[in-house]
């Protein structure tokens, strides 16, 4: 059994109520959760208001980066037990757990390097005046955290929010807690204050819209749908509530005649596939310059046929999707791209060790998919890549922005001028040039344009998200 974890202590739901916890490796429940309420929330916020005002907001900036420290060491040791966690939990091969699990590490020691560097600034201004700024905490922070990274998102999130002096209420994903909570309990054993780190477990429409609610919380973190984030917006606007919101995104692939194929196939295999494509800044689109149109599909067909499925123990390519709902999803876009006669390349195999209970999708390579399909304007979350061709620079430029999106953006030529071009055309939040994802980049500012959402998170500008500038003028004569 899971429960909440508020003010260092774990707490059962006031409502009494519990959800299964089930393994996308068979489709069976292994453990419960806490169904928390208002109440819970409430409780949480309460213990984290405490924190703030009596110990939080009084530890310098150092200290704050000593904790954090200390949190990234004691993650570290314990990164074995949470990717275990997060494979079963969520259905992650052995390896991309074990990676998120480095990555939280790596979020932490940035964010304690940071945490006394946020600096303000002296600006010139009237005679006998000195007028100076400087980065006040919002207070207590909400963290919405969806399924699909739940160690790296908190890392992210969490993470710069405590650097930046608040304290944090994190509502995670009813689909993916248990890495948290036992990163939670870490927290306290390092030394974090009661009320530092609060978690609270359950339903999205119950927990989550309580969160984005209570007037206690002043400033909302949320990862997810834009319809979810458009709620959250709505909610947070009746009480001018700040938030940061990253919501998805449909990321192309853009491949131009001179790119470098044996450096661009593999990161564009793994950039739909790794975490069975179920990751907002998925390189979902492929766009290709027409000669390199065919060979192009040819190989990556070969490296789709070659790709494997199976239960997240196995350590394989691609584990299985995280729920039945998500399977369906991706399997109701797949039955539409078949009425519409849009033609598969090639499809990974799913093991015969893969139960049949399990919620597995064999990675699926599409061609010519019309830019008016919902395969190429919508998220599929899926391991579901989408081909059409291009003509010249002008046309790849419209296709990139012709969805509703601006998250990731990659583009693969050798061209330098073409590059820089390119870059400043495609609009997104941001663009990799012959690579794709920088390996991560916790250092990297990272969040989308248009639906993808506003605000960043990741490197040292999510401090300033995190934080409300004040201007201080002194007249001294």
């Amino acid at each position: 059994m899971q429960f909440h974890y508020i003010g260092n202590a774990a707490h059962t739901s006031s409502s009494g109520r519990t959800i299964p916890v089930i393994d996308p490796s068979d489709g069976q429940p292994f453990d419960e959760l806490q169904r928390g309420s208002a109440d819970d929330i409430d409780a949480a916020v309460r213990s984290a208001r405490q924190c703030y005002d009596s110990v939080w907001s009084k530890l310098s900036a150092a200290e704050r980066g000593r904790l954090l420290m200390r949190l990234a060491e004691a993650v570290a040791e314990h990164a074995d037990e949470l990717a275990a966690l997060e494979q079963r939990d969520c259905g992650k091969p052995t390896r991309q757990a074990r990676a998120d699990a480095v990555a939280l590490v790596r979020y932490f020691e940035y964010y304690a390097g940071a945490c006394d560097k946020l600096h303000g600034h002296t600006l010139p201004y009237l005679d006998g005046y000195s007028v100076l700024t400087w980065r006040e905490p919002h207070g207590v922070t909400g963290h919405i955290i969806p399924w699909n990274y739940p160690m790296q998102i908190f890392g992210r999130s969490v993470g710069g929010a405590l650097a930046a002096g608040n304290v944090c209420v994190v509502k995670p994903s009813e689909d993916a807690c248990l890495s948290l909570i036992r990163v939670a309990q870490i927290a306290a054993e390092v030394g974090f204050p009661a009320g530092a780190i609060n978690v609270v477990t359950g339903l999205g429409h119950e927990v989550g819209d309580s969160l984005a609610r209570h007037p206690g919380i002043d400033h909302v973190s949320f990862t997810g749908s834009p319809s979810v984030g458009t709620l959250i917006q709505q909610v947070a606007a009746e009480r001018h509530c700040p938030v940061t919101l990253e919501l998805g995104g449909k990321s192309p692939q853009i491949v131009f005649a001179d790119a470098d194929l044996d450096a661009a196939l593999p990161m564009i295999v793994n950039a739909i596939v790794q975490n069975a494509g179920q990751t907002c800044s998925a390189g979902s689109r492929l766009l290709v310059e027409r000669s390199l149109y065919e060979p192009l599909l040819e190989r990556l067909g070969v490296a789709f046929e070659n790709l494997r499925v199976g239960p997240a123990a196995m350590d394989l390519d691609v584990g299985p999707l995280i729920r039945a709902s998500q399977q369906q999803r991706v399997w109701d876009f797949l039955s539409d791209a078949h009425v519409a006669g849009i033609a598969t390349v090639a499809q990974g195999q799913v093991v015969e060790e893969a139960p049949e209970s399990g919620f597995y999708q064999a990675p699926t390579l599409l061609r010519d998919v019309p830019v008016d399909h919902r395969l190429a304007q919508e998220e599929v979350f899926g391991p579901v890549l989408a081909a059409m061709s291009f003509r010249d620079e002008d046309q790849a430029v419209q296709l990139a922005n012709a969805t509703r999106f601006g998250l990731v953006a990659g583009i693969w030529t050798r061209d330098g001028g073409r590059q820089l071009r390119m870059a400043k055309r495609v609009r997104s939040g941001q663009v990799f040039i012959n690579n794709y994802g920088a390996g991560g980049g916790v250092e990297l500012p990272f969040g989308g344009v248009k639906s993808s959402g506003y605000g960043r998170e990741k490197g040292f500008e999510a401090l300033y998200g995190f934080t409300t500038l004040k201007t201080v003028a002194i007249r001294h004569g």
